[in-house]
């Protein structure tokens, strides 16, 4: 429970969300087991797309006359 309070950079993110797909795609894996690793790729995800927002919002564009301006 610990991980999930952690603050995980993208791609650590990434990373964590192909572990549990590749966990979900085990045959050994049971239909709880299955949920729970459900459950927490979602969360994963929806981790990812905050951080992919945050990201969008401080892209920076460059104006005809040179300065930079928040999107």
């Amino acid at each position: 429970m610990s991980e999930e309070k952690k603050e995980f950079s993208l791609e650590e993110n990434f990373a964590r969300l192909e572990e549990t797909i590749e966990k979900l795609e085990t045959e050994e894996i049971s239909l709880e087991e299955a949920f729970q690793a459900y459950s927490t790729g979602m969360s994963i995800l929806k981790e990812c797309n905050e951080q992919i927002d945050r990201v969008e919002k401080k892209v920076l564009k460059l104006s005809e006359q040179g300065v930079l301006e928040e999107l």
